[in-house]
């Protein structure tokens, strides 16, 4: 199904997304059509499901990020799903085991907005915040 060398073409993709089908065949080996076919078999597997963009929010005047854990006083977990995928502070949100329900990662412009944000979480649960004071990776 996947070989070493997918694994390749896959880890050069995390890194830059846009990189050329020649450029990766260089890297690992194949000619351009070749990555190329390998890319598409792997759309069609489900292994590729999207794309993506790496923003940088400090740019852009979020540079304030958070991970938040979630403790559920509610069993209404759709709700709080619904909630999550529609806020566009949170841009990752994980049911998470051991302390807690949910892990969320949020970015904001600055402290007001996450605390209104902490507010709107109190009707679905309790939560601890951890501010990040630097991003490594």
């Amino acid at each position: 199904m996947i070989d070493q060398t997918d694994i390749e073409i896959l880890n050069l993709l995390t890194i830059n997304s846009r990189m050329q089908w020649q450029e990766i065949g260089e890297e690992v080996h194949l000619t351009g059509q070749g990555v190329k076919n390998r890319i598409n078999r792997m759309e069609k597997l489900g292994v590729i499901e999207a794309y993506t963009l790496k923003i940088n929010f400090d740019k852009i005047g979020r540079g304030v990020t958070a991970f938040i854990t979630v403790f559920m006083k509610t069993t209404d977990h759709a709700a709080f799903q619904r909630y999550i995928r529609t806020n566009p502070l949170i841009v990752e949100g994980n049911r998470i085991s051991g302390e807690g329900c949910y892990m969320l990662k949020v970015i904001a412009s600055n402290q007001k907005e996450i605390l209104a944000l902490l507010d709107e979480i109190l009707q679905y649960g309790n939560y601890k915040i951890n501010l990040s004071i630097e991003n490594i990776k």
